[in-house]
């Protein structure tokens, strides 16, 4: 807190805008997007790469939150003051960082992948400057944003030499896919367990119930593709385009419109985000693999 104490001191409404833009990379929709764009275009084993590393990580992060349930520092104390605009999506308990885990899984394995230095550089720029923001804008401690950092880059370096610098067989896949789904039942009866309980109330189950409808849709549907639809890249660049803008602006429509729909019930939450990750890791393929085949 007096590291954070320091910081809200040197404020300024140049540097609030400037941060609050660069918390933005860490959104799960940048990240998300990221994902879609290497797995629908470019290189489907880096995608399942990012993707093991961006969900494998969460679990253990959102598990760590309803864990601990540290509050977050405005609410730890009173006088503190957070930039208000970083406030609506400062949701859940405040250790680890949420933000700080989706970027180290995103960049972290962007620093692996480049060869170039440069890239490198910048990958490792980017992750700090999300992880101090988070604490310039008053929203997590240095301890939140270093241990979920530790924890991220752990299930990154795992997940990029023993999947994607390795032959990831269909059985080694078989395996990872039903370690995810034991993972991704257990999160939920533990949020839900909590939360029926009383001991967290449902804001902060839902966060738990979220990533694990997603990361149960993304490890059965990568899963399935690979065992039975095996889609094939584009050969061209608009033709990848065409392929992420569709793809991208459906998952968004079924994000936005499933939710009033269906409400935002601990269930409902699970189904929607398991819809959402269903659609671009097995329908989306599945639908463009039919419509290039019959073309040909």
């Amino acid at each position: 807190m007096d590291f954070l104490r320091f910081l809200a001191q040197h404020r300024s409404a140049g540097c609030d805008i400037f941060f609050q833009g660069i918390t933005y990379l860490a959104q799960e929709i940048f990240v998300i997007a990221v994902i879609c764009w290497f797995y629908w275009c470019r290189s489907k084993k880096l995608a399942y790469c990012l993707g093991l590393s961006y969900f494998s990580s969460g679990f253990l992060v959102q598990g760590l939150k309803i864990t601990f349930r540290i509050p977050r520092p405005w609410i730890l104390e009173v006088s503190f003051q957070a930039v208000p605009s970083a406030l609506p999506d400062a949701t859940g308990y405040s250790f680890p960082s949420g933000h700080t885990q989706s970027i180290t899984a995103l960049f972290g394995t962007g620093i692996l992948y480049c060869h170039r230095k440069l890239y490198k550089f910048f990958c490792g720029a980017i992750i700090a400057l999300v992880m101090f923001s988070r604490m310039y804008l008053g929203c997590h401690t240095p301890k939140d944003v270093l241990v979920s950092f530790i924890i991220s880059l752990i299930c990154v370096l795992l997940n990029y030499y023993f999947i994607y610098r390795s032959n990831c067989s269909t059985r080694k896949e078989f395996r990872l896919t039903l370690i995810m789904i034991i993972a991704c039942i257990f999160l939920t009866s533990y949020a839900v367990i909590l939360n029926n309980s009383g001991i967290i109330d449902v804001s902060y189950a839902r966060d738990c119930i979220k990533a694990s409808g997603a990361g149960l849709a993304f490890s059965l549907g990568y899963y399935i593709e690979a065992k039975h639809i095996n889609f094939r890249l584009p050969v061209s660049t608009g033709k990848a385009l065409i392929r992420f803008i569709s793809g991208l602006l459906v998952a968004l429509f079924i994000q936005v419109g499933l939710k009033p729909v269906i409400g935002q019930s601990l269930i409902a939450s699970f189904v929607r985000y398991f819809i959402v990750v269903l659609w671009i890791v097995l329908i989306y393929p599945a639908i463009f693999n039919h419509f290039s085949s019959h073309s040909e």
